[in-house]
């Protein structure tokens, strides 16, 4: 009769396996305690450690494609270890088929799981039964625990409660609140007025990097990055949460909107320029619109269409056409209802209070603007101060203290250069104090120099004042937007001679 005889332990070379999520670590479960804890369990049963593979902040939804696992699985096949140690299965994996897979590639390499809080050994049948019963458990209980998250995340998005998850960009959460961040929120208002003249995403965040701009991870600015800050709802007053449910690593949906969370909030830029910005955006993802010069046309981008489409000039005709409903109005006469229209928008006392409020609002947003700028500076520089002692007290290489202080000094030489623009900026909105009768007289002046100017001023001059033009049957409705300051007004004029 033969009888199998199970060999020794003595002497096994096993494997540590740690991996404590980063929510268990900030509850105090450290991964060091269940390091200690293995150790000292092979120790006790004469076993020799080999390797510790370490995979701590990693989720237990899936881990075998991890580096750590990679290689665990690699020292059983070439048997440098033949047993891996850890406190409990739950640590190994919490997914049922990634459990499943483990057990048969260990029994494949005639290799032992060891589950300190379970008591299990694969090497027996017992233990590979309860070892596949305690896998169906970690599965549902991870599927539990997915489910709550899930119906309260819902919960609170139908209550309008925020979750609190990371804040988007220029805001911060603050006692339950999205309030504005002070350092970011200049950044993004400047992406939305660069956008706006520029036209290019790419061309924007080029601009940002060579003022020293960086995201909120010290990173250089990519087109991507803008396009996300741009068509966030959150700069017109407005941050939505819950919308999008994620499936894989890249793979995304939209959800219903009945699951969607909204909260208010302190808005970065104006509604207007946010629907300027994202319509300009809209229209470039169409194949037949995409971003090109600017139009040489007095009202290229502000024609629309009652129908809701934008209109524009055809090459050799003298009209305004919709695509959609070929609706269309001659050039001449769409000049001419401005025209008549500029003279009366600044007749009225109460929009030239609203100049005066919003001439106002421009100065505190470049002074935000300019703080934040000079807080910047201030935080590079000390940055560099640091890596210098560092370097001084030898605490870091000649080679090192370069890779450090070199790309600090390049940005705040791109901050440095960048300032003067700024402070002028402010300064010129300081020094400008214009009174209701010399905004009148200009913007008179403005009406009898109109028929005067050429094509591009007259479309600058637009593109400041007015919203949009909305064309209907026999109806044109003028939208103007913010009143700007008289300098800015006459700007586009300043080199126009008029007859002597």
């Amino acid at each position: 009769m033969k009888t199998n005889i199970t060999p020794p332990t003595v002497g096994k070379a096993i494997g540590i396996w740690i991996r404590v999520s980063t929510e268990e670590q900030a509850n105090g479960d450290s991964p060091q305690h269940h390091l200690e804890r293995a150790k000292a369990y092979a120790a006790s049963r004469g076993w020799v450690v080999k390797e510790v593979y370490d995979l701590a902040g990693q989720s237990g939804k899936a881990v075998t494609q991890h580096p750590e696992a990679q290689r665990m699985m690699k020292d059983i096949e070439r048997k440098h270890i033949t047993g891996l140690v850890f406190s409990k299965l739950a640590r190994l994996s919490r997914n049922l088929r990634e459990v499943q897979d483990f057990g048969d590639y260990f029994r494949k390499h005639d290799a032992d799981l060891i589950s300190l809080s379970e008591s299990i050994d694969t090497s027996t049948a017992g233990g590979r039964m309860f070892f596949h019963l305690l896998g169906v458990f970690a599965q549902w209980e991870r599927e539990e625990t997915s489910e709550r998250v899930a119906a309260s995340v819902l919960t609170r998005a139908k209550l309008g409660k925020s979750i609190n998850g990371k804040a988007p960009y220029g805001y911060q959460w603050k006692d339950r609140q999205l309030v504005i961040q002070p350092d970011e929120a200049p950044i993004r208002r400047k992406a939305y007025e660069l956008f706006l003249e520029l036209r290019r995403k790419g061309t924007v965040a080029k601009r940002l990097n060579a003022e020293g701009h960086r995201t909120r991870d010290g990173k250089l600015w990519r087109d991507m990055q803008v396009t996300r800050v741009l068509i966030e709802t959150s700069a017109r007053g407005i941050y939505y949460f819950n919308r999008v449910k994620k499936h894989g690593n890249w793979r995304s949906a939209e959800k219903p909107e009945s699951e969607w969370g909204k909260v208010t909030c302190e808005p970065i830029v104006s509604e207007t320029l946010w629907n300027q910005v994202n319509q300009i955006i809209e229209e470039q993802l169409k194949s037949w619109s995409r971003p090109g010069p600017l139009p040489v046309q007095t009202f290229g981008t502000l024609a629309q269409c009652v129908c809701g489409s934008k209109m524009y000039v055809r090459s050799g005709s003298a009209k305004y056409v919709c695509r959609k409903c070929h609706n269309k109005i001659p050039m001449v006469d769409l000049e001419g209802v401005v025209h008549d229209e500029l003279k009366a928008f600044f007749a009225s006392p109460a929009k030239l209070a609203s100049l005066a409020a919003e001439a106002k609002r421009n100065l505190a947003e470049k002074e935000q603007a300019l703080a934040a700028h000079e807080r910047e500076i201030a935080k590079v520089r000390e940055e560099m101060t640091r890596t210098h002692r560092l370097y001084l007290d030898g605490h870091v290489t000649p080679h090192g203290f370069g890779d450090f202080y070199k790309p600090a000094e390049e940005r705040l030489n791109q901050l440095n250069a960048s300032l003067p623009k700024l402070q002028a900026d402010v300064d010129g909105l300081r020094v400008t104090e214009v009174s209701s009768e010399e905004v009148l007289a200009e913007a008179t002046a403005l009406y009898d120099r109109w028929p005067l100017m050429t094509t591009d001023e007259k479309r600058r001059i637009a593109e400041a004042l007015i919203e949009k033009v909305v064309i209907g049957d026999g109806e044109i409705d003028i939208t103007f937007s913010y009143l700007p300051t008289s300098e800015e007004q006459c700007k586009s004029q300043q080199q126009w001679r008029g007859p002597g």
